[in-house]
């Protein structure tokens, strides 16, 4: 939820397309809030329907349209999302190589999967359909056909653990470095 909503305030109020959303490139604090890092490949869009057309950002979580050289919209963001949070359910990438052992030879054979392959999917037999339809309404191989980050906030996964409070803080300061527990920075402000 949390990165969708960054997502929107990029997309909608900053009129930004990241164009390299991947694991590494989300961050989560000591607080347990989650924050979309590195904007070096960004680009600022004049409007909500701006396109772009430039090839940068990391390949393995690039949308169809950007690898095909297209133009290409903030919903490619979107088809990034929908990789990274189908790598983290499954631990693994979304786009297998045609050699499990071997991985891919070289970044064209993933490109071109990535065009030409059918869109990757959650398992219906693993996963809720609630988070079958979202990972599907995002790595769907038409922009047209994905949706925005504003249609994602009201789809039916991002309600369902509504209810449930995660709490990240206390799961990262556990599982973490003992400096994620420093309190410098509040010590800081306080003063």
């Amino acid at each position: 939820i949390q990165v969708l909503k960054g997502l929107l305030y990029l997309h909608r109020e900053k009129h930004i397309i990241h164009r390299d959303l991947k694991p590494s490139n989300l961050l989560v604090n000591h607080r347990g809030e989650v924050k979309i890092t590195d904007f070096g490949v960004s680009a600022i869009m004049q409007s909500t329907s701006g396109q772009a057309n430039s090839f940068v950002g990391t390949y393995n979580y690039m949308s169809p349209e950007r690898i095909s050289g297209g133009k290409y919209g903030y919903k490619s963001d979107i088809w990034s999302l929908g990789l990274v949070l189908l790598e983290c359910a499954t631990g693994q990438f979304p786009f297998s190589p045609p050699e499990l052992d071997e991985g891919w030879t070289n970044v064209y054979e993933l490109m071109e999967a990535i065009v030409d392959q059918p869109p990757p999917s959650a398992s219906s037999d693993q996963f809720s359909p609630e988070f079958c339809s979202f990972i599907s309404a995002c790595v769907q191989k038409d922009p047209k056909d994905r949706q925005s980050a504003h249609e994602l906030m009201t789809h039916p996964f991002m309600n369902l653990y509504e209810d449930l409070h995660v709490d990240l803080a206390s799961y990262f300061t556990n599982a973490g470095s003992p400096l994620a527990t420093l309190k410098t920075c509040d010590t800081i402000s306080d003063s």
